[in-house]
């Protein structure tokens, strides 16, 4: 039985041959239902799983061609919105395989680096709430260059030299070109563009942000330079460095933000901002400025000076032990009145996000875990994993964004039928359930216990959705309303 959302979501496929698209339906829905299963436990026979795996060693098929109709889906999804949020971010994918290793797969840590792996960016939508709307362009990174003798000095000697577009940082830019043209096709969507500090870019603040329609896209960088500042006589700054201007300023306000622990990836990481961090709730001061930058030097072009907003967000007094929260965010969005610059430190705080994201793909869908012989099968099955993950992470969404929704808008009659009569005991009413009663339902079968004023998280839905569809595969066969004929 195919799933109605895997048929919509990749219905407009082009790969070659007529086929393939059927193959890639089928595909998607048997592993969107059962997303942390080895792909032969998904597919559920042996001709299945050859089909799946011809599928991926398929010339005509590759990382790009099956991402495609998703992103076309995407767009639709970020038409109907008044303020889409395009946030990109990088993740490792871990292929290191000590029994066999993945032909054609690069390094993660370095030419000497024992991991093996890709780099994925990722390029997704989000409404201002939270809710994903699918991802809009994601590129792969293969690091399979022989490694070189310079020392660390020579290496950032010669790094300066580089032009941007032969460095890897040069996918921030990409992505921001990526959704000025996402705002250019949808002039009435206000395309804001969220980075963490790695697109802290001088040549990214310098992109142009308006497009051949008219429209304009916002940019919302968490900034890590303390960048210097164009001094002349219009311009009456007090410092000559952007945070010391901002520091200057009086607070406009404080807040309570909710920070989201976090675990480092080495036991060795000594960087500040990516060792282990507890969740917990953050007391904080919001400062806001307006300044120019001063160009750096670059000895392959000339830079302008560039006008940007900044919003401080600091932490005065952060617990024993715990790093305190320190945001220079630097954006294009306006910042005049105090709900300006609300909004502002509320789209950042969207970004963490394609974190949540990343955590799908990796441990519910257990991407890396997948067993290929060469990258150029695994890239494929990467993009069909990046849809299941946003599928998954949507239904947890839109849960807690739509509660009062008709449960049928996202569940087949059988899905929530089966779900109903396993947990209540009963059979179902005939009035639809509400969309947040479901949720909640199909999360209890994941793990999830009901107490007052809290959510399910991803990780017990997308368990819980997938005891949903074996659920509803026997509700559909063997159920009340199975049609089953006599032998």
């Amino acid at each position: 039985m195919l799933s109605e959302w895997a048929i919509a979501e990749v219905g407009s496929a082009k790969l070659g041959d007529k086929r393939l698209p059927k193959r890639l339906k089928i595909m998607l829905s048997a592993i969107g239902n059962h997303l942390n299963l080895s792909i032969p436990a998904a597919c559920g026979g042996w001709a299945e799983t050859q089909a799946a795996y011809r599928f991926f060693d398929n010339d005509k098929v590759n990382f790009d061609n099956v991402l495609a109709p998703h992103c076309q889906r995407t767009l639709e999804r970020v038409a109907e919105q008044k303020v889409a949020l395009l946030v990109q971010d990088t993740t490792d994918v871990e292929l290191t395989r000590p029994e066999q290793e993945v032909a054609g797969v690069g390094h993660l840590d370095g030419p000497q680096g024992a991991r093996r792996g890709l780099l994925l960016h990722n390029l997704h939508a989000f409404t201002p709430d939270g809710t994903p709307l699918g991802t809009v362009w994601a590129q792969y990174i293969n690091r399979t260059d022989e490694a070189d003798e310079e020392s660390t000095a020579d290496k950032k000697k010669h790094r300066k030299q580089i032009p941007i577009e032969e460095k890897e940082s040069m996918r921030w830019i990409e992505g921001v070109r990526q959704s000025r043209e996402v705002a250019g096709k949808l002039p009435g969507v206000q395309c804001i563009c969220v980075n963490d500090s790695e697109a802290d870019i001088y040549e990214l603040l310098s992109e142009p942000r308006h497009t051949e329609t008219g429209a304009e896209l916002h940019l919302l960088i968490r900034g890590c330079q303390n960048r210097a500042l164009k001094i002349d006589p219009s311009q009456e700054y007090a410092h000559r460095r952007l945070r010391d201007e901002v520091m200057s300023k009086p607070v406009l306000y404080e807040a309570e933000l909710k920070i989201r622990g976090r675990q480092a990836k080495t036991a060795v990481e000594d960087r500040v901002r990516r060792q282990n961090r507890e969740t917990r709730c953050a007391k904080v001061e919001v400062r806001a400025a307006t300044v120019t930058l001063r160009p750096p030097y670059r000895p392959d072009r000339k830079l302008p000076p560039v006008a940007v907003n900044l919003v401080l967000v600091t932490e005065p007094n952060p617990p024993p032990g715990e790093p305190a929260v320190d945001w220079i965010l630097v954006t294009t969005l306006p910042i005049d009145t105090l709900e300006q610059v609300r909004l502002v430190v509320e789209y950042y705080c969207v970004r963490w996000n394609i974190e949540i994201f990343f955590r799908t793909l990796k441990s519910g869908c257990r991407v890396e875990d997948r067993r290929f012989e060469h990258v150029d099968r695994m890239l494929p099955c990467l993009a069909l994993y990046l849809i299941v993950a946003w599928r998954t992470m949507f239904v947890c969404r839109m849960g807690r964004e739509f509660p009062d929704a008709d449960c049928e808008t996202i569940f087949e009659p059988s899905e929530w039928k089966a779900v109903w009569f396993a947990v209540h005991r009963k059979k179902p009413p005939k009035k639809n359930p509400r969309l947040a009663e479901m949720v909640h339902l199909i999360a209890s079968l994941g793990g999830y216990i009901e107490r007052s004023n809290s959510e399910p998280g991803t990780q017990t839905v997308w368990i819980g959705l997938q005891r949903m569809y074996d659920l509803a595969w026997a509700w559909d066969t063997f159920g009340p309303e199975a049609k089953i004929e006599a032998s």
